[in-house]
This record gives structure tokens, C-alpha cells and sequence, in this order.
């Protein structure tokens, strides 16, 4: 593949056997997996849960990742929460990834410059800031017109999908390696997500996506495995 294959790492704890405490234990240990092999990105996406439920999960999650990071400075994985800034904010984490439905990257930056910084946490290795001044915001794109509302809104990437079809929503067209190297044709970074796997990765990078994005193909595969495999 390519030693700048960007790779990102989209959580879903309701794939994992057991009860609610076993599969939460299970994602923790995946997202210290994918930090410590160099994901450069974990979105914590996890819809079903209550604002309560998803602030103490990402809690975890973030001070997981600071732990790694403390230890290890050249590993940089940045935590972002599905739509919930609020939840972002509360928690320290590095941004937010927007659905298409969303606030705006700009309106999510006023708020954020707006309640960023008002109050420190003890993370166990010093005092940090709530979080940080200038959020990463990454927005789901479906159409070509989203992508270039997403750039021209300043998004640090957008990811695109779905580029291929899904195993658990066959009835969906899929958008193809066409539409997807149409949509790497602006200066915002894309991302290729949807049925994307290894034997397919690089056919996604060589249409101009910046990474890959991905449920599955994370969660199903030893990652140190996985980043070698799309990072060679």
C-alpha cells in the first residue's frame, strides 16, 4: 500500500459477543490496540447510548489514548465522538465527526470556541484543558456536493461512502471507485469507507483516497496485522 495510508477506526461495541460490560470491556481494548499500532484516528460512534452513558465511555476511551500517548509521544491517535460536541467537549477529546444532517463545521467551532478551556481535568499525567482550541472535524459524505460542502466549510476530511457494498445493508448502491476518485479531486482529504477491505484498500488509494475507514476491518482483524498490511 503506502506508508501514508491514513487510517481510521470507526467503533461499534454492539458488534462484540457478550453483555453490556463484556462488550464495553472489548471496545476499550480495541481502541488501545488500534492507538497503540498508529490508527491515526477513532471515531467513538456509538448511537444507542444516552448522553451519560456515551460521556463516560468516551472518558475511558480518552484517557486510554492519553495514557498511550503519555508513554510513546511518536503516537498521536486522535479520539473524535459521533455528532455530540457536547460530549467532546466534556471529555477532552480531539473533535467530532459530523453526519451530513449535522450542525455545520462552523457552528460546531463557535461552540466549541465558546465552552473550550473553561475548566481543567487531572488526566493522571498533568493538567489538560477540557479540550482543545481548535477541534478536528470530520463530516460523512455521500455525494460529491457534500464533499465540496465539507471543504469549503474546512473540515480536516471528509469520508466518503459507501464505496463498495456492505455485507449488512446488500439493498444499498454503492458509490463505486469512479464517484469516489471524483470526490478526491478537491484539496480536502478523503477517506474511503463501506465494504473496504484489504484486497480492496489499495484500489481506494490509487482513485486519491488520503485512508481508510472502517467498522469491520478493524474490529475483525488484529490491527498491528491490519496497519502493516495497508501501511506496506
Amino acid at each position: 500500500m503506502a506508508e501514508s495510508c491514513l487510517l481510521y477506526y470507526i467503533t461499534d461495541r454492539t458488534a462484540f459477543l457478550g453483555e453490556e460490560h463484556a462488550r464495553r470491556r472489548s471496545l476499550l481494548d480495541k481502541i488501545a490496540e488500534a492507538a497503540t499500532y498508529g490508527v491515526d484516528y477513532i471515531q467513538l460512534r456509538e448511537k444507542d447510548l444516552s448522553g451519560r452513558e456515551l460521556e463516560r465511555l468516551a472518558r475511558e476511551a480518552m484517557q486510554i489514548i492519553l495514557e498511550i500517548r503519555r508513554k510513546d509521544e511518536s503516537l498521536k491517535t486522535a479520539l473524535l465522538i459521533n455528532s455530540r460536541a457536547d460530549v467532546a467537549v466534556a471529555v477532552g477529546a480531539d473533535g467530532v465527526h459530523l453526519r451530513a444532517s449535522d450542525l455545520s463545521p462552523e457552528e460546531v467551532r463557535c461552540a466549541w470556541r465558546g465552552t473550550s478551556g473553561a475548566s481543567t481535568v487531572d488526566r493522571g499525567s498533568g493538567i489538560r484543558e477540557i479540550s482543545p482550541k481548535h477541534p478536528l472535524i470530520a463530516v460523512s459524505c455521500h455525494t460529491l456536493q457534500e464533499v465540496a460542502r465539507a471543504e469549503s466549510a474546512h473540515a480536516r476530511f471528509a469520508v466518503f461512502a459507501p464505496v463498495f457494498e456492505k455485507k449488512d445493508t446488500p439493498g444499498t448502491m454503492p458509490a463505486g471507485l469512479k464517484a469516489l476518485r471524483r470526490a478526491c479531486g478537491g484539496k480536502i482529504r478523503v477517506f474511503a469507507l463501506g465494504g473496504v477491505t484489504l484486497k480492496n484498500a489499495k484500489s481506494c488509494l490509487e482513485a486519491g483516497a488520503a485512508g481508510i475507514a472502517g467498522i469491520r476491518i478493524f474490529q475483525e482483524n488484529d490491527i498491528s496485522s491490519l496497519v502493516r498490511g495497508l501501511r506496506t
